[in-house]
């Protein structure tokens, strides 16, 4: 995401907007907010409900769920007091952290797994075998597609990538798209892109369910291993200890009950694992070292 002073004051105005009496209310409903993890609305509420009447239940509280189209408008969500609840891409975590003290209680686990990976896809027409290629004079005036500017694997890190090599995108390519992860996947499969950023579990679940097919979806480059998606709290909760540690633990019994329950969580979650911020400091670091988070 490229903060600007206005993002940055909607954030931090967000933290101070935030009602403590509602959210620690008890028996107030609680909002839950997530993601665009499907490919629309209507499929991703469906995915989650079955998650927010668990932790309702565990919880003793009605929880109330809502999809958030962009990583942006989520962590916007959870620093504002429209949100009490998260499940967030890490680059979304990190600014409601840094800019309204939004605090991580759990990390997903993909395949027993915390973490995952970015990547840069091509296809095998376009000449390019290498991040060398891509960001080379082969390179240079192609088409080239990120995420949404919230995105961890989609935006952040690539731009950090492209940073640490001295390359300005919007300078170095001829057009630069922001779109879906889906949709960056399909259009280079299909020759529309030359390339773009995406992430490897989007990328095996495309090959998996034959929307795209692994011959025409390229890696060029791949990331060190990311923290995976986290499960946050706004800063009014997170100071409440004992509710953080019962929701950590409704968190927790779900890798088990997923063999009884397993629309609990999407196909390949395997449950949460209690983290907290340090574990993010990959994305922290990447934010600064490109200037994406600015003072508080």
């Amino acid at each position: 995401m490229n903060l600007t002073r206005r993002h940055a004051a909607s954030l931090a105005l967000g933290s101070l907007l935030s009602l403590p009496s509602l959210a620690l209310a008890q028996g107030a409903p609680l909002k839950f907010g997530v993601g665009m993890f499907q490919p629309d609305r209507e499929k991703n509420d469906a995915t989650y409900r079955p998650l927010a009447a668990h932790l309702a239940q565990r919880l003793g509280r009605p929880v109330e769920l809502r999809t958030v189209d962009s990583w942006e408008g989520l962590a916007k969500s959870l620093a504002n007091g429209e949100t009490d609840l998260a499940l967030m891409g890490p680059w979304g975590y990190v600014l409601a952290n840094h800019f309204a003290e939004a605090q991580v209680v759990s990390t997903i686990l993909y395949q027993g797994k915390p973490e995952y990976f970015a990547m840069i896809v091509t296809h095998p027409d376009s000449g390019l075998n290498s991040i060398d290629d891509l960001l080379g004079p082969k390179g240079r005036g192609r088409n080239f597609a990120f995420g949404d500017k919230g995105s961890t694997s989609g935006y952040l890190i690539p731009v950090h990538e492209f940073q640490k090599r001295g390359i300005d995108p919007e300078k170095h390519f001829a057009r630069v798209l922001y779109t879906k992860h889906q949709a960056i996947q399909t259009q280079v499969t299909a020759g529309q892109l030359d390339a773009g950023a995406d992430f490897n579990r989007n990328r095996n679940v495309m090959i998996a369910q034959g929307l795209i097919t692994a011959a025409r979806s390229k890696v060029i480059w791949q990331s060190a291993p990311l923290p995976n998606d986290a499960f946050a709290v706004s800063a009014v909760l997170a100071k409440d200890v004992a509710f953080v540690k019962r929701l950590q633990a409704a968190l927790a019994e779900i890798g088990p009950l997923l063999a009884s329950q397993p629309t609990l969580l999407p196909a390949n979650y395997t449950g949460f694992v209690a983290r907290d911020n340090a574990f993010y400091k990959p994305i922290r670091d990447a934010g600064l070292a490109t200037g994406k988070l600015g003072a508080r």
